[in-house]
């Protein structure tokens, strides 16, 4: 079964439940931003995107981050940390095909070949 991971209030996600419930295609809905993320989720997760694509590098809770914290999102393990502290930090929506297959964000055309 399909399961896609997000915030619920996100306008971007929206677009995804609406396509989704207008395709008549079942989905599970995890909202991180309530329920969290583990590690063993953005692991798998990061064998699949780099750190770089997973992290919303152009969102609000990105640009809130120290310098630092923001030269860290290549290290796999700090970009892991930081995302389970912040989960607003994950691009949305991520998508788990429930067979190996995952697609990261928002792109309709894309989308219809993989469903």
């Amino acid at each position: 079964m399909l399961t896609i991971y997000g915030i619920k209030n996100c306008d971007t996600m929206k677009k995804a439940f609406q396509w989704l419930e207008a395709k008549k295609i079942p989905y599970s809905f995890h909202n991180y931003k309530e329920a969290g993320i583990d590690k063993k989720t953005l692991d798998l997760w990061l064998k699949h995107f780099p750190t770089d694509k997973l992290i919303n590098t152009k969102g609000t809770t990105y640009r809130a981050l120290p310098d630092a914290d923001k030269a860290t999102i290549g290290n796999k393990a700090k970009a892991i940390q930081l995302m389970m502290a912040r989960p607003s930090l994950i691009k949305r929506p991520v998508w788990d095909f429930g067979n190996g297959t995952f697609y990261l964000g928002w792109n309709q055309e894309e989308l219809e070949g993989m469903i």
